[in-house]
């Protein structure tokens, strides 16, 4: 998750929009082995994209089927529904079949209420929340607290 911190600390902030890091590991069952497949943050790549898509579009070619035994980890709550009309981050991880997700801070309703941990957890996804980084996450948008 640290690595996903530092991710989202790259992001330029706006006044519509969260900073957010998200890391994609590999867990490799027969070597008991971690490996980073993708790191993402949020804007990093064109279209409005958020840290989870951009970590999954830039996962290689080779590595997708390595994703249906992969975990997530972002600094924030998988978006359920976006503004802008795309494809919500939700919808993206349950696509490639992703089974664990590991978050920081729940999405606050600034701009949608969003209901991303409920929706994973209906489609069979293990959801963990890892409450002691929720205040140290926070403060990556504190530029919204106005």
């Amino acid at each position: 998750m640290r690595l996903a911190m530092t991710e989202a600390k790259k992001c330029t902030s706006v006044e519509s929009a969260y900073n957010v890091g998200a890391v994609i590991v590999h867990y490799s069952p027969e070597s008991d082995t971690a490996e980073i497949l993708s790191v993402g943050h949020s804007r990093e790549l064109p279209g409005n994209t958020h840290a989870e898509q951009c970590a999954l579009d830039k996962v290689s070619k080779s590595d997708l089927a390595k994703l249906k035994e992969s975990k997530i980890f972002t600094t924030m709550e998988p978006c359920s529904l976006r503004v802008s009309g795309l494809k919500s981050c939700t919808d993206r991880i349950l696509e490639q079949g992703l089974k664990q997700v590991y978050f920081a801070v729940k999405e606050p309703p600034h701009f949608v209420n969003c209901n991303g941990i409920q929706i994973l957890k209906d489609n069979g996804v293990t959801v963990v929340h890892i409450e002691e980084l929720d205040q140290e996450c926070r403060l990556l948008n504190s530029h919204l607290d106005k």
